[in-house]
């Protein structure tokens, strides 16, 4: 077992990051899911027949992803190494986010230093659920450094995790059951029941994780020249402040970090959802929140990056 594959995917990600048009398998599984979907609500009716329809949804999915990596990992391995190489580099670099997710969020702040609110309202409804219309700078810089710190998680660090626990086709499967969640696990009245499994698993998924990233980020806080020791703190003190159990480990580290709040009401698809605050405002969000919230998800990805290969490395002895 070779980590050169991990580190070329990650360098590859950090540099190249998502190109539109080069294939990737989650808009397969993407496709997957909504074929699978359809298929289940022709058959479910009830709401209880939707809920265990989505059960087998989550089972066929993410089965299916995995064995479709692992197969196509397996094949390459034994047509040659060198061709085995590429495709794990290719699948890893498939599962990792942290450069899309940083160049989506400097379009938003490009847009924000322009002085264009219509420009920056559509780039950031891109990126969150919540409704942007009606949103003021402020409030448009504040959601961005949310988005990077929640999605630190689910783009880099879980992806990372799971490569860790069981290589390329983990990785991948961990990616549909983000996918599963992003695309059914809603609670309004059209994904409640179909898309319950798919949100607890997620939950479940990312739960190690995102209490790595309150040290990770914490870690990237003092390499970056922010409050490490804050960002500690308000991690620990503000990690139930949402509704998620895992959404507010990063959330309120990267809030200390900077020193700013986070989170408070927002609207989604039309209603009003009351959220607790995070952190402490010891100064106003200012657009540079936003490049500094991107260092820091980009260097806890390194130490990520780090420090699950040196565990595997251990783990497989040296």
């Amino acid at each position: 077992m070779t980590l050169l594959p991990w580190f070329v995917a990650w360098l590859c990600d950090l540099v190249i990051g998502d190109p539109p048009r080069w294939p990737h398998p989650v808009r397969w599984i993407g496709a997957l899911i909504s074929v699978v979907q359809r298929a289940i609500r022709r058959v479910c009716v009830s709401e209880r027949g939707l809920f265990i329809g989505g059960g087998v949804l989550w089972l066929v999915v993410v089965g299916v992803t995995w064995a479709t990596a692992w197969g196509v990992l397996t094949l390459a391995w034994r047509i040659h190494p060198w061709f085995g190489v590429v495709v794990e580099v290719w699948m890893i670099f498939t599962t990792l986010a942290g450069r899309c997710l940083g160049d989506a969020a400097r379009e938003v702040e490009q847009a924000l230093r322009g002085g264009s609110l219509t420009e920056s309202r559509q780039k950031l409804a891109w990126i969150v659920g919540r409704d942007t219309a009606a949103l003021e700078k402020p409030q448009i810089t504040r959601a961005v450094v949310e988005t990077v710190a929640e999605n630190s998680v689910d783009g880099v660090i879980a992806p990372l995790f799971f490569l860790m626990l069981g290589g390329a086709p983990l990785a991948m499967a961990y990616k549909a059951v983000n996918t599963l969640d992003s695309m059914v696990g809603y609670k309004n009245e059209q994904y409640r029941a179909i898309g319950c499994v798919s949100a607890r698993l997620d939950d479940v998924a990312n739960f190690i994780p995102a209490r790595l990233s309150w040290l990770l980020l914490s870690v990237a806080a003092a390499l970056s020249g922010f409050d490490a020791r804050r960002a500690l703190r308000t991690g620990w003190r503000d990690r139930r402040q949402h509704s998620s159990p895992n959404c507010a480990w990063p959330e309120a580290t990267v809030a200390g970090a900077l020193g700013i709040r986070l989170g408070g009401p927002n609207d989604y698809f039309g209603e009003r959802v009351e959220k607790p605050w995070i952190g402490e405002a010891t100064r106003e969000v200012e657009i540079a929140d936003i490049p500094r919230a991107v260092r820091l998800m980009m260097v806890a990805a390194g130490l990520a990056l780090a420090l699950f290969a040196a565990l595997r490395w251990g783990l497989a002895g040296g």
